[in-house]
């Protein structure tokens, strides 16, 4: 299982000049690959492997790239191919994409070393601090809050200035299987220790055993934000001003992201914690952005990150997380299987075929449990939710407030 763990950066003056030294370089080594990449002919376009070897002959042809760490200077080749593999991707699957472009200095942030190039002191600094040495740039201190588990090898260290001119330093760890926890066996699971979770309007999530899960007022940074930027767009461009006003802007961006992280990882951790299965709905985030109405709050809701947190926390704790196709939860009923069509605006759940009716999100999120049951290859099992609610509105949910997911693992009132 591969999962990392990022920690804030402390460079000293030097090694922060020395570092953003080394990330022009790389910028420009990189849009040197891209350059060599869309200049060479369409039958015979280089591979990764054809480019490190050419690093030797450019080191002579270009004094400045020879400063580069070998490692560090293949990791920046592999991040074009990547990049490019993934435009590859979403043109197969049918998006409009266009080209890789020219990384200019604003964009191009982080550098990674792996394999080689990089030490870790956890032993150097005082407690709750740590130093990484990063080869041809030097020590950089970094608050140690959590320890790189014993059994977790560092696959790679990437260096990054975010735009707020704050560093962070990122190691991507490798756990062999042996110290992964075991999933819960498939025969195991039924309707008590299984979740089916609603990805809902009203409330951020809704599970299928009756707990909704409020959403996160962000309405106080919003509001700064706005002027903010409001006061960022009467500077003029390029000068000292705007430089300062611009990292206020982003600063502010800073705190909805992290804000937003904090609470689904807290959330995501409960879930993962509470529940041997989460059958959550796989969503066409991007799509939905693109739909009309609301696509703010959609944006703040995260979807696709929460889902991929609730996959990465299902293997850290050994927990069944499984995606199931989203398409007419919403309209079919979880007792009978009757679609019925509903308007966004509805927000109950009546079926005409059996009478059942609950409310619109928990119908949704019985459905995705049964979804989630059949994608396991099980059957549905004998105790459901279908058997046991009644016909309630809204009222008779447990509700939890975005402010009370104050603690990991503890989202309850």
């Amino acid at each position: 299982m591969e999962h990392s763990h990022r920690y804030r950066a402390y460079p000293s003056d030097e090694v922060a000049m020395a570092a953003e030294h080394h990330l022009d370089l790389h910028r420009q080594l990189y849009n040197h690959v891209r350059w060599d990449y869309t200049n060479s002919p369409d039958d015979d376009k280089p591979s990764e492997y054809t480019q490190n070897k050419k690093l030797t002959q450019w080191k002579r042809q270009w004094p400045v790239f020879a400063e580069l760490h070998s490692k560090a200077a293949q990791a920046t080749v592999a991040r074009f191919h990547d990049n490019l593999s993934n435009l590859r991707k979403k043109k197969e699957r049918g998006h409009n994409v266009g080209w890789l472009k020219r990384q200019s200095p604003a964009e191009y942030r982080s550098v990674t070393y792996n394999q080689s190039g990089f030490d870790l002191d956890n032993k150097r600094g005082r407690d709750g601090y740590a130093y990484v040495r990063f080869s041809k740039i030097g020590w950089v201190k970094i608050r140690y809050h959590r320890e790189i588990p014993e059994h977790a090898t560092i696959k790679e260290v990437t260096l990054k200035k975010e735009v707020t001119d704050e560093w962070f330093v990122s190691f991507s760890l490798k756990t062999s299987e042996e110290h992964v926890p075991e999933k819960p066996a498939l025969d195991s699971l039924d309707a008590t220790n299984s979740v089916g979770i609603d990805l809902g309007i009203l409330n951020y999530i809704h599970t299928s055993d009756g707990k909704t899960v409020e959403w996160l007022t962000l309405e106080t940074e919003y509001e700064r934000l706005r002027r903010e930027q409001r006061k960022l767009s009467r500077k003029e461009h390029s000068s000292q001003n705007y430089e300062k006003q611009r990292r206020k802007v982003a600063k502010v961006k800073r705190k909805i992201r992290r804000k937003v992280l904090d609470y689904q990882h807290k959330l995501t951790t409960w879930l993962v914690t509470e529940y041997d299965a989460v059958f959550v709905e796989d969503l066409n985030v991007a799509g939905m952005l693109q739909g009309d109405g609301n696509a703010r709050n959609k944006q703040d809701a995260a979807w696709r990150q929460f889902i991929t947190l609730l996959e990465y926390k299902g293997d850290l704790y050994g927990t069944h997380v499984v995606k199931v196709p989203a398409r007419g939860t919403t309209k079919e009923c979880a007792c009978c299987g009757v679609e019925t069509a509903k308007p966004i605006w509805v927000r109950e759940h009546s079926c005409p075929a059996c009478g059942f009716e609950t409310d619109r999100d928990a119908n949704a999120s019985m459905n995705v449990l049964q979804r989630g049951f059949s994608e396991l290859g099980l059957g549905w099992p004998e105790s459901t939710p279908v058997e046991t609610v009644t016909a309630v509105d809204a009222a008779g949910f447990q509700r939890v407030t975005a402010r009370h997911v104050v603690e990991t693992g503890s989202p309850a009132p």
